[in-house]
């Protein structure tokens, strides 16, 4: 599995094409702590973590469904939301994100790799820059 160099990436964070304006993005921590902050300092609104777990660094699902694991310490009622992860296999992890955010005004979502409202890539095999 081939790497992806973190210039090409942070290009694709620089040209992605994002209409729509956001108050918040919110990071799927952990995977999405990185970038989320990438994406961020594009679009310069607040920055949240939204604390869950599904699966472990390899990827092999720890739990049936996600889990939250520290309550939600922000207000996002009312407002327009960019959710962001690492990476998105089945979409459970977003899905749930979204449910627990339903207060919302908006919710779009961006995925480094896989499926979402805006993706950077959707490959089978995709290693993180980032990972050390």
């Amino acid at each position: 599995m081939e790497t992806k160099p973190f210039v090409e990436v942070m290009e694709r964070v620089r040209t992605i094409e994002i209409p729509e304006t956001f108050d918040m993005v919110v990071a799927i921590a952990n995977g999405g702590i990185i970038p989320a902050a990438m994406i961020n300092q594009r679009l310069g609104c607040e920055y949240h973590l939204l604390k869950l777990n599904l699966r472990d660094a390899m990827q092999n699902k720890l739990y049936d469904k996600p889990k939250l694991l520290a309550e939600i310490d922000f207000d996002f009622k009312g407002k327009r939301i960019l959710l962001v992860d690492d990476r998105v296999k089945t979409g459970t992890t977003l899905e749930f994100a979204k449910e627990l955010l339903s207060e919302a005004k908006l919710v779009k979502t961006l995925a480094v790799n896989g499926i979402a409202d805006y993706c950077l890539y959707n490959e089978t095999c995709f290693r993180f820059p980032w990972l050390v």
